[in-house]
C-alpha cells in the first residue's frame, strides 16, 4: 500500500520504537508516547485496512496483542473500524493499554456514556 505509514514501519522504512517483533506482526510504541506507560499497538506486517477486512489477520493480531496483555494484571485492547469509530490510520492496529487502579484514564466512551445515562435518568450534569 503506498503512503501507509504502518506499512513503512513494517518494512523498516519509517522510524518507530519497536517493542516486540514476530514474523507476522510488530508491537510499536505510539509516536506520542501513548496514553500511559506500556501503551503499545500491534500491527500486522501485511496491509489490512481494519479489523473487519480480513478475519484471519485480525485474529493473528489479536493473538499477538493478547500475548502482550498477559504481561499486565489489567489492560484494555482497543481497535477501531472507520472514521466514525475514531480510526485515523487505515492499517489494522490494536492498542494494548495497561491499566492501574485509579489511573484516571477513561475509556473513549466513558464521558459520553455517563452523560447519556444521566440525561436518560433526568439528571443534569
Amino acid at each position: 500500500m503506498t503512503n501507509c505509514v504502518f506499512c513503512a514501519i513494517a518494512a523498516g522504512e519509517a522510524p518507530a520504537v519497536i517493542v516486540r517483533e514476530w514474523p507476522d506482526a510488530l508491537a510499536v510504541r505510539p509516536r506520542s508516547g501513548g496514553v500511559n506507560d506500556g501503551h503499545v499497538f500491534v500491527l500486522p506486517r501485511v496491509h489490512v485496512e481494519d479489523a473487519g477486512t480480513d478475519p484471519e489477520v485480525t485474529a493473528m493480531v489479536m493473538r499477538r496483542a493478547a500475548e502482550l496483555m498477559a504481561e499486565h494484571s489489567a489492560a484494555n485492547i482497543i481497535t477501531s473500524k472507520g472514521e466514525t469509530a475514531t480510526q485515523t490510520v487505515f492499517h489494522l492496529h490494536v492498542h494494548v493499554v495497561p491499566r492501574q487502579e485509579g489511573d484516571g484514564l477513561p475509556l473513549p466512551w466513558t464521558p459520553q456514556h455517563t452523560a447519556r445515562a444521566a440525561a436518560q435518568n433526568g439528571e443534569s450534569r
